[in-house]
């Protein structure tokens, strides 16, 4: 949001700031790694909520505000007198959005969970992995970033839209656990028509075809091949000089072709390969280890990796390419707890002696 153009204030508690800060390797003083990634471009507001003077300061920054992002069980802020319905009160054009596992609601709703539990339950953990072995836990934090973060922006956004349409906001409750099951849109509905397909490593898009599949090479590094239609399928069927292979394309049971293909990608390594298909219309890539991924030309050319320098790490740049309105890279480093606190309650109009009592009054905290 942030580097779409809006304005982000973080509201940490003075004492208990974002425990991200301390996670992982420390890149500069109270800032990890993982915490500069995630929150550059934002001003930090340090002040505990849980105080009058700090729900004064919390109302008058929803006066002010289009969207409130909360992540905490449902019921806590109601607890805390900051929900939905308070904020309302006071900015009736305010869009509340909230972030938990399982919802507002439902016999789930304050379990506590994380990444692994949301994929588990939703059944994408289950197929992840091959037949033989058990589920495997995926690479990245697909819950917490596609079925949260992603719908939580897709929400506000839509939110917004309607706002500019009826005049009010709304509270947009957004799951992990509901946030993931698009992502098993072709595998469920395939499955709900009767495909004899269930487990991990025998759905035609994770394992049982053997055109698309991955395939160690020569140098223990991999290659992933996704001929999936026919076309793509027979290009790499006469790169490899095997025409034998191209009408058992779709064919119900692959797991000897699987063999069959998997032995003649262990006669080169990875780049030998992906050199061999060039531009061929193969569907034939590496598979990229981290340590590659800030000098991919594709990616540093579309500005979605951005190089670092003395001053700043390698970083993301923004997904999502605009022609008119384009977006921002942060070059400021992440805020310290409370770095922009006073700057902002002067925007609210507290005064020099105000800001100073809030000190005592809300645990205002300032670097």
């Amino acid at each position: 949001m942030a580097q779409m153009g809006a304005e982000v204030i973080k509201i940490e508690h003075p004492q208990k700031p974002d425990f991200v800060r301390g996670l992982g390797p420390i890149v500069a003083p109270d800032i990890s790694a993982a915490f500069q990634a995630l929150n550059m471009g934002k001003r930090s507001l340090a002040m505990d909520v849980n105080t009058a003077a700090g729900r004064e300061v919390f109302f008058d920054l929803v006066k002010r505000a289009d969207l409130v992002v909360e992540g905490f069980r449902p019921g806590m802020l109601r607890k805390l007198g900051i929900n939905y319905e308070t904020a309302r009160a006071v900015n009736p054009r305010i869009i509340y959005v909230s972030i938990t596992g399982f919802g507002q609601d439902g016999p789930y709703a304050n379990l506590a969970g994380h990444d692994l539990n949301y994929i588990g339950f939703g059944g994408l953990l289950g197929l992840t992995g091959t037949a033989e072995g058990p589920p495997i836990a995926p690479g990245a934090q697909i819950a917490d970033v596609a079925g949260g973060a992603y719908m939580a922006v897709i929400g506000s956004l839509s939110a917004l839209l309607a706002r500019d349409r009826t005049g009010t906001g709304q509270h947009v409750d957004v799951a992990m656990l509901d946030g993931i099951l698009p992502l098993m849109t072709l595998q469920l509905a395939e499955f709900w028509q009767g495909s004899p397909f269930k487990h991990r490593g025998q759905m035609p898009l994770s394992g049982a075809l053997a055109c698309y599949q991955v395939y160690p090479c020569a140098d223990a590094e991999y290659v992933a091949l996704g001929a999936l239609e026919p076309k793509f399928w027979q290009g790499f069927c006469e790169l490899v000089d095997k025409p034998e292979w191209v009408a058992r394309h779709m064919e119900p049971q692959q797991a000897d072709l699987i063999a069959q293909v998997g032995a003649l990608f262990k006669t080169r390594t990875r780049d030998q390969w992906v050199a061999m298909a060039g531009d061929r219309d193969v569907c034939l890539t590496p598979i990229s280890n981290l340590d590659e991924i800030a000098n991919n030309p594709q990616l540093r050319h579309r500005g979605s990796v951005i190089p670092g320098d003395d001053q700043q790490p390698t970083r993301l740049g923004f997904p999502i390419k605009y022609s008119e309105t384009p977006t921002k890279n942060p070059n400021e480093p992440a805020p310290r707890p409370g770095d922009h606190g006073r700057e902002i309650l002067r925007e609210l109009g507290y005064s020099e002696k105000d800001i100073n009592r809030l000190k005592g009054d809300a645990g205002f905290h300032e670097p």
